[in-house]
């Protein structure tokens, strides 16, 4: 009987022979055991579900890179955009509408309702035309008129060409002294119908709100309920030039500012067409101006067509109405369709 206790080498005392044979077992033992740094860099990351993550150090690096990356591109813009303001290098059609103005400075200042406050979810965008002339029919609602913004907003930055919607707006717009220039430019027009007919004409994609302050003044009470469309004017113009009417359903307007009265006196007094009591204005001031955050829904509807009809229908109050309430039945169906769909006013 050997008395001599037999030595198991340790990592650091293996013979050269049988180095590299242990260090398998060892590994093969315990995976997780035996890990040989192959440079100091690698030490300093960590693993989390096999996805290293950067030292703290490289993500404040990364997001001040974007951030300068952000404000080089934001001043590069500026820059770029008053060079051809002060060069005249821009182009204003014979109704005001300035394409630069419009997507350098109207559309940037609406997305972040659009996008961040609204979060508009945009609905059979397929259903306008690639080009030519169409007559966007929708409800209107809300107290002020954002939707027709929001509306603007969805069909430039959603349709595969970027169209412009070239809204008919009522003759007020037109009355105040600064919201009369920038709706020029912003593309939007005279809600009458010689006007809607020469955009449909030059093949425009036309907006058109036939309720009018009927619909955005109208109480909460009667929320997401059609008000009469008019004498069918708009119909008139789809039929003279041959524009399918799109029609247009919105869900959300309804709640940015409940109306839940009216100071009639107030209005007549400052020529308005009502003076809205909130719950918030005007009890809490300027606060109470802020629309509150409805998660909003735009579907544009299949296109009803009018090149099929004869030119005199244009003239025929019948065949006007006729037209006038399937359009609006159609719009009522789907604000309803779209009410039993949604779970929550703010949430969607």
């Amino acid at each position: 009987m050997n008395d001599m206790a037999k030595v198991i080498p340790l990592h650091g005392e293996l013979g050269r022979g049988g180095d590299m044979d242990a260090r398998r077992a060892s590994e093969n033992r315990h995976p997780s055991g035996f890990v040989e740094p192959t440079s100091i860099a690698e030490t300093t990351l960590v693993s989390t579900g096999g996805v290293s993550e950067l030292p703290q150090s490289s993500l404040e690096q990364s997001i001040a890179d974007s951030v300068r990356a952000s404000l080089a591109d934001q001043i590069t813009g500026g820059a770029d955009f008053l060079r051809k303001r002060l060069a005249g290098d821009y182009f204003v059609d014979d109704f005001g509408f300035d394409q630069h103005f419009a997507e350098n400075v109207a559309l940037p200042l609406l997305r972040p309702l659009f996008e961040k406050w609204f979060r508009v979810d945009v609905v059979g965008i397929e259903n306008l035309p690639v080009d030519g002339a169409a007559l966007v029919v929708a409800n209107h609602a809300g107290v002020v008129p954002i939707d027709g913004l929001m509306t603007s907003v969805a069909v430039h930055d959603h349709h595969p060409t970027n169209r412009h919607l070239r809204m008919l707006a009522a003759d007020l717009v037109f009355e105040l002294p600064v919201v009369c220039d920038l709706a020029r430019k912003a593309g939007h027009t005279l809600a009458c119908t010689p006007d809607a007919e020469r955009l449909l004409s030059d093949g425009e994609l036309v907006a058109v709100f036939p309720e009018g302050f009927k619909g955005i003044g109208k109480p909460f009470s009667e929320r997401y309920k059609l008000q009469r469309f008019g004498r069918g004017g708009f119909v008139s113009a789809a039929m003279r030039t041959g524009a399918p009417i799109i029609p247009c359903s919105i869900v959300g307007s309804e709640e940015i500012y409940p109306k839940i009265g009216d100071l009639t006196p107030l209005a007549r007094l400052m020529g308005m067409p009502y003076f809205p009591i909130t719950p918030l204005f005007p009890h809490f001031g300027p606060l109470g101006m802020i629309p509150l955050p409805s998660k909003w829904t735009i579907e544009f509807g299949t296109p009803i067509v009018t090149d099929t009809y004869d030119a005199s229908a244009a003239e025929d109050p019948m065949e006007l109405f006729e037209v006038t309430d399937h359009v609006r039945e159609t719009i009522q169906q789907t604000l309803y369709r779209a009410l039993a769909r949604r779970r929550n006013v703010f949430l969607g």
